[in-house]
């Protein structure tokens, strides 16, 4: 995952998103005034590669990933049949790390990506410390017995929040049913934008 020493509101704020759901009233309150405020008469109409930029730099944060990670996942997305949008979101959906936020494990992407880099979890019976490890379909995710005692994870299991339809959990373990479709991402993410930057 991509390390930065930018404070994590700074860069929630940046983007006018919860970038890395930690929530809390005080970004919540902010979380449309971007870092530095508003000053009268400094606000300038942004270019069309400033917005793409964003874009990207936006994505990059929401899954923790570096530029050239993600150029790389640009690359094998172009190559794929189908929409490149939909296949570089789903490359990015399929990171070991996404996969434990989505299996609802963790109540944050950082959290999961901590999980999986100090071991908390296996893959088909296999200890996994990356969280950039691709996924397949019919694998099995499921948590580690010092893992399933962590307050914070039971906090998670006990929630028992609703998993993406191409997941499957149960108790401590889940599986990956299928790829996710287009429609069954959520990210506040402008596609178009981001393919209109690499394609220049």
């Amino acid at each position: 995952m991509a390390r930065t020493r930018t404070p994590r509101h700074k860069i929630s704020r940046r983007f006018g998103v919860d970038i890395y759901g930690t929530g809390g009233a005080a970004l919540a309150r902010r979380l449309t005034t971007p870092p530095g405020g508003i000053r009268p008469g400094r606000r300038r109409r942004q270019s069309e590669y400033a917005l793409q930029l964003r874009e990207k730099q936006k994505v990059r944060a929401l899954y923790g990933v570096s530029e050239g990670q993600f150029r790389r996942y640009y690359t094998l997305a172009a190559r794929q049949p189908g929409i490149t949008g939909e296949n570089l979101l789903r490359l990015l959906e399929r990171r070991l790390g996404n996969v434990v936020y989505r299996l609802r494990f963790a109540r944050s992407r950082p959290m999961a990506w901590q999980l999986v880099s100090h071991r908390h979890f296996r893959v088909d019976g296999r200890a996994v410390n990356i969280p950039s490890y691709l996924v397949q379909p019919g694998q099995t995710i499921s948590l580690t017995g010092a893992a399933a005692t962590m307050p914070a994870v039971l906090e998670e299991l006990r929630a028992a929040r609703p998993v993406p339809a191409w997941l499957e959990r149960a108790e401590t373990s889940g599986r990956v049913l299928r790829w996710p479709q287009g429609d069954e991402i959520d990210v506040p993410a402008n596609m178009e934008l981001i393919l209109a930057f690499y394609s220049r």
